[in-house]
């Protein structure tokens, strides 16, 4: 496989994308997890990429490429890319690595200060918590995925809310009240899992 080749929209990532969407719909959206995210999603100004990359290796040249990209593109056309990787780092230990060398790539490409990266991942476990804590589902996503955002926005979106510390424990507080059924009951299949029917990369 060529490490330059992305495809952002074929037919093989349509699921993958449609299911991506339907978890910011019904989770992130539909829970109210991340206020700042509706407006964005809504505007259409969230890019879709999903990385062909089955490696560490391959998932990097992925990673500069579309921070590159953001970095340059208009925000009035793309605010914030979703780089959706189904096929690299399924192990959330793996992932949880790999986010030291992201951080170590914006420093590379001299987009510190600008640019930073947000992670979720299908089996994504918080310091401290136990693997099956329903709170985890915070930053529990259908596929692997790193979340590119501008600093700038960051910033602007924490300014204008009027209680930025309470979103953490606004988050806590749904998820426990929700539980497993009710996670389950959003109907958002989790591909991570031996019954998916996660496409095989071409």
């Amino acid at each position: 496989m060529n490490p330059d080749s992305r495809t952002d929209f074929s037919n093989n990532d349509d699921p993958i994308i449609d299911l991506t969407k339907t978890w910011l719909e019904k989770a992130v959206i539909g829970l109210n997890l991340c206020p700042f995210a509706k407006s964005v999603y809504n505007a259409n100004l969230i890019r879709f990429v999903v990385s062909r990359a089955d490696s560490k290796q391959n998932l990097t040249v992925d990673l500069k490429q579309e921070l590159k990209e953001l970095s340059e593109a208009d925000p009035k056309q793309t605010e914030t890319t979703l780089l959706i990787h189904p096929y690299a780092l399924l192990n959330f230990l793996d992932y949880n690595d790999f986010l030291g060398v992201a951080d170590k790539i914006i420093i590379q490409l001299k987009l510190e200060g600008f640019l930073q990266i947000a992670s979720f991942h299908p089996d994504y476990q918080f310091a401290g918590r136990k693997a099956d804590d329903i709170t985890n589902f915070v930053n529990r996503s259908p596929y692997p995925m790193l979340h590119l955002l501008r600093e700038d926005s960051v910033e602007r979106a924490n300014d204008n809310h009027p209680d930025i510390d309470s979103i953490y424990q606004n988050n806590i507080d749904t998820l426990r009240k929700l539980g497993h059924d009710g996670w389950n009951g959003l109907g958002l299949k989790n591909p991570a899992y031996p019954d998916s029917n996660l496409p095989s990369p071409d």
